[in-house]
């Protein structure tokens, strides 16, 4: 099989790397594209390589970056989507292009405190989460002109790697420092009230070969939520990080941290997948932490 991933070298693109190793030894990962802005070199890498199936995980992603740079948010995460779907459907109609969405594109309609399902209306409530229901979409209309994509919308992902941009590792990363006395026992927090589904990024990589193994049997267009069934509230997985690590800190709110327009809870239902592939999250939350938590001892 041969295979197009595009992020490669990202935080996701890492473990899929080393999962798909395990998985699929024989699989020929074709070289990445440097710029999926670039139409013409997304045409011609796809032209050249044939792949058998494209991994899509190449994105601005995080709320943050997009807020500070919106042109280059969309240009990246919906023409760079574009650019490559258009280049598989002339190049390789029979391959599959496996999408990753996200669960943010659901915004405001978590307010209707239920765990959401596939058919719930995307309305999003950042540049980021806009820019990728946007893609989403567009790669469903697509579909219907033969393009074999699945899209997946996982929910938050976290694990050993991810940049403390994000806030279970800028969690870990703070109680790490004060583990080496690098900073005064004080951990800056936003708010602590808001509650999501995490998963091990890990798991979601499986979920993702679990689609590429059995491509051939899902319909173009399905989309499936990626997600435990399980919300945490923040304020948990900081309590869980300091009583791994035996840290003792004061919790100060830093307003810099605060989001405007934050959800305060983020459910959803992955029934759909559990019944087409049988996938289920694997990997404890408490290894997770643990995970996260060496992995930035090691980092500071």
């Amino acid at each position: 099989m041969r295979l197009l991933i595009t992020g490669l070298g990202g935080f996701v693109g890492q473990h899929l790397k080393s999962r798909l190793e395990m998985r699929f030894p024989d699989c020929e990962i074709l070289p990445g594209i440097p710029d999926i802005r670039d139409a013409r070199a997304v045409n011609d890498s796809i032209a050249d390589g044939r792949p058998e199936c494209c991994i899509h995980l190449a994105a601005i992603s995080t709320i943050g970056k997009a807020r500070q740079s919106p042109d280059d948010t969309w240009a990246v995460n919906l023409q760079g989507t574009l650019n490559l779907a258009r280049a598989m459907l002339q190049h390789v109609p029979d391959g599959t292009f496996l999408f990753a969405s996200t669960a943010e594109a659901y915004g405001t309609t978590f307010q209707r405190n239920t765990p959401l399902d596939e058919n719930a209306v995307l309305s999003p409530a950042n540049t980021y989460a806009a820019t990728k229901a946007a893609a989403d979409l567009a790669l469903g209309a697509m579909a219907r002109d033969g393009l074999r994509t699945i899209r997946m919308r996982p929910f938050n992902h976290t694990g050993p790697g991810q940049s403390p941009d994000f806030v279970v590792p800028a969690f870990a990363s703070q109680i790490a420092r004060i583990a080496k006395g690098q900073q005064k026992p004080q951990i800056h927090v936003g708010n602590l009230d808001a509650e999501r589904d995490f998963l091990d990024v890990r798991d979601v990589c499986d979920a993702y070969l679990d689609v590429v193994e059995h491509r051939l049997s899902l319909q173009p267009g399905a989309i499936f939520n990626v997600c435990s069934g399980q919300t945490r509230s923040i304020r948990s997985i900081l309590d869980n990080l300091l009583r791994l690590s035996g840290v003792q800190a004061e919790i100060t709110i830093d307003p810099a941290r605060l989001r405007p327009s934050d959800i305060p809870v983020a459910a959803g239902d992955a029934s759909r997948f559990r019944t087409a592939l049988g996938w289920t999250p694997r990997i404890s939350w408490n290894q997770t932490l643990n995970d996260i938590y060496e992995d930035r001892l090691k980092s500071v």
